[in-house]
């Protein structure tokens, strides 16, 4: 059974004189400063225990939340994660791992950090914003709001990658349950190094009638594979072989999104059709991606994020979206979130020129927030919305800070790329790496006022 904390503090090593460490030490006392934090952590990781005084003693819930902490600020693997807090002195002391602890697994880390909900961060970082407030830190009477993009961890999509991925992972499972079971006879070919030759034709041909051509073989291959998948599925599935259950719900999460692969490759190479994009996949390990177009230029694929970021720099708010909603439909959105944080709405916001309208405006002054900024006045004038030009181009510079406050999690926290697989660890990666952000700017603050 996990513990809240360790029932005895192991012998840890002293504490250096360095300045990185003194910043560790400082959120060390944040985390101590307030338990709820470890008590939430806690709850996540025993969820699924029964009896709670049974088992091995594995990682306290206050070491899994250090070593989360770690990660998202140093930008480690689970590989290196595991190498440096069995290796350094300095993460030994923050992550209170004793002078005796052999290390941890790799595999070990992955599954504790990950058993921390998105809801539990989110929690978390709405307990350290009360903590700003108490310490006048942050007071949330300011806000500047901005979308970014989290992409997902998959390759550049396209019909052809798509269908070549279809091909060699349904064959591949196939494979393994052809391997594992002796009992079950299936019968299938593999195709794999034909729709791969096809696939690479593709990439490659400049004539059009000639790719049209490719692309009906290629979808002639996958479908091929995914009958042979369809009948071993209704095979195994009426029969008693228990180890294969894994491959099979495995199958039975491919076979929908192979079938859509090959509709949507159909309707938009055959026939010619422009799909919507939230009719479109965009990956078979990701199926969550969202195609997001930015500026009408560039193309991602992830999910857009909105933050709220205050004068301290510190991120009090952040909310991930479904699709790629208009920018102006999130700032009523994002002012109520900031409402729940706080109990308030700030007296003055800065938003980019997306959010603006005359409705959003009206809105926000509804609510008596006394100055809205938007970068882009789209056709309204300074007085509308602020007290006076002065107080306008304050809260256009305070706004433009924004953009070094997401650079800033992009570049130092992992923002830019999402490592983690399945739509509820993409929350969770982004709330982490916010709430490390957070912490490592409190604990900045904290020193700079010392």
């Amino acid at each position: 059974m996990r513990e809240k904390q360790c029932n005895q503090m192991p012998i840890l090593i002293p504490p250096i004189e360095h300045p990185r460490a003194e910043e560790l030490q400082r959120i060390s006392d944040i985390l101590d400063e307030n338990p709820i934090i470890s008590e939430m952590v806690w709850q996540d990781l025993t969820c699924d225990v029964q009896t709670h005084g049974a088992g091995a003693h594995g990682m306290s819930a206050e070491q899994v939340l250090r070593v989360a902490i770690v990660k998202q600020i140093e930008g480690f693997s689970y590989e290196d994660l595991a190498f440096h807090i069995l290796d350094s002195r300095c993460y030994r002391h923050f992550c209170r791992i004793g002078i005796a602890h052999d290390g941890l697994k790799k595999s070990a880390l992955c599954a504790a950090i990950k058993a921390i909900s998105p809801q539990s961060w989110k929690a978390i970082n709405d307990i350290l914003m009360a903590y700003a407030e108490d310490t006048e830190m942050e007071k949330g009477q300011q806000s500047r709001v901005d979308c970014t993009v989290v992409s997902s961890n998959i390759h550049e999509p396209s019909d052809s990658t798509l269908l070549w991925d279809s091909v060699r992972v349904l064959t591949r499972i196939l494979t393994q349950i052809k391997e594992d079971s002796e009992r079950i006879k299936i019968n299938f070919s593999d195709h794999t190094k034909v729709a791969k030759r096809r696939m690479l034709a593709i990439t490659h041909c400049n004539d059009a009638t000639l790719r049209k051509r490719l692309y009906e073989d290629l979808l002639k291959v996958t479908r091929r594979v995914l009958n042979y998948a369809k009948t071993t599925f209704s095979i195994i599935e009426s029969s008693a072989c228990v180890h294969l259950f894994p491959l099979i719900e495995e199958m039975k999460r491919l076979i929908p999104l192979v079938e859509q692969v090959i509709d949507q490759t159909t309707r938009r190479v055959l026939n010619g059709e422009s799909v919507p994009a939230e009719e479109k996949i965009v990956s078979l390990f990701e199926p969550h991606t969202d195609i997001i177009k930015k500026d009408r230029r560039d193309i991602f694929y992830g999910h857009k994020v909105c933050l709220s970021v205050g004068p301290s720099n510190l991120i009090t708010d952040c909310l991930i979206v479904k699709g790629n909603p208009a920018d102006s439909t999130l700032m009523e959105q994002m002012l109520n979130r900031h409402d729940q944080v706080y109990g308030r709405y700030p007296l003055k916001i800065a938003l980019d020129g997306g959010f603006a309208s005359k409705k959003n405006l009206q809105w926000a002054k509804s609510k008596n927030i006394k100055d809205v900024c938007f970068a882009k006045k789209r056709g309204m004038s300074v007085e509308r919305m602020c007290r006076s030009e002065y107080v306008y181009n304050r809260l256009r510079r305070f706004r433009a800070g924004i953009e070094s406050a997401i650079s800033w999690l992009k570049r130092c926290f992992g923002l830019d790329r999402c490592t983690w697989k399945s739509l509820t660890s993409f929350h969770s990666y982004v709330w982490a790496s916010v709430v490390s952000a957070n912490l490592l700017t409190m604990a900045r603050r904290a020193i700079e006022t010392t």
